[in-house]
């Protein structure tokens, strides 16, 4: 792994361009994937510290606002995601010793993380791979169909490695985005769990321990979010909410998509906040800092940037 590119602040974000395969029959250009290092100023990187990492070249899905779906060249290996993974921790902790109390890995940025095994493989070593109690992966997936053995697996290693009795924490982030079902096929236009599915899934997946499936909702204007809808699918019991923003990316301006909530007017998501409480939801408005909109690291990718200026 070459890093060629980065940008932003250590004090906030920094995205990082990595060339993963230098010698191939194709442009070296093609295998280019990126990685963030993320901070939630005021707090600093030695009590929480977010890695978020490429899993695919591109990615096969192709969601409407996410600028990963303009092409796909197949997965990262094991020691491709890994590689992204080391470098940020031994940049900072040469000796490996993460002592991070919260120190998530989320594997969100490009790619659907269920439809490459390698994920697994890494899920597997990252527990022995450095000592850092406060480790937390996360996975992001928009569940697509013909991933039941992928998630039969992922469930089988909570329970090993990431188990409250082994002091682990895991996170599950399924990307929904809007409860009515015709808009969610427009947002995420390949076949995929419905509801029921992922329902069923989560709440297996919640009584092995730790925290709540998230169900992830990027709050498009004009699809639509109804929480009595969701409420006949997912137990709150089992399942909390997060609202995004729509973030500025180039699919999104492609596609003439708008964000229902405001970045820096929070108050525009406090009614749908109310509403999922109501129907007993945990509920969480999630807005990152602005300035991360331009450094690239909240959604928009800066690899687009790069092969644009090549």
């Amino acid at each position: 792994m070459r890093i060629i590119a980065e940008r932003g602040r250590v004090d906030l974000a920094k995205v990082y361009i990595a060339l993963m395969r230098e010698e191939t029959s194709f442009s070296n250009d093609k295998y280019l994937v990126e990685f963030v290092e993320s901070l939630q100023p005021p707090i600093p990187r030695d009590q929480k510290w977010v890695i978020i990492v490429s899993s695919q070249f591109g990615c096969p899905i192709g969601c409407l606002m996410c600028d990963a779906a303009q092409e796909f060249l197949g997965n990262l290996t094991k020691d491709e995601i890994l590689a992204q993974i080391d470098y940020l921790v031994y940049k900072y902790y040469p000796s490996g010793s993460v002592l991070v109390p919260k120190f998530k890995i989320q594997f969100a940025r490009m790619g659907e993380p269920s439809l490459n095994p390698a994920v697994l493989e890494v899920l597997s070593i990252l527990p022995g791979r450095y000592k850092a109690p406060g480790l937390m992966p996360c996975i992001s997936t928009t569940a697509p169909e013909g991933t039941d053995d992928f998630f039969e697996e992922l469930l089988s290693l909570k329970k090993s490695f990431y188990s409250n009795g082994a002091k682990k924490d895991f996170q599950l982030q399924f990307s929904i985005n809007t409860t009515d079902q015709a808009k969610r096929n427009e947002l995420i236009p390949m076949p995929k769990w419905d509801f029921s599915k992922i329902a069923d899934y989560g709440k297996r997946f919640h009584r092995v321990g730790g925290r709540k499936i998230t169900l992830n909702f990027a709050v498009v204007d004009g699809y639509p979010i109804e929480p009595k809808t969701l409420r006949q699918y997912f137990d709150p019991e089992h399942f909390m909410v997060k609202l995004t923003p729509v973030n500025p990316t180039g699919k999104v301006k492609e596609n003439n998509l708008k964000s229902f909530v405001i970045a820096d007017q929070p108050q525009s998501g406090q009614e749908l906040i109310n509403s999922f409480c109501q129907h007993g939801y945990d509920a969480l408005l999630s807005i990152g800092e602005q300035e991360e909109n331009q450094i690239g690291s909240n959604c928009g990718e800066f690899v687009s940037v790069i092969k644009a200026q090549a």
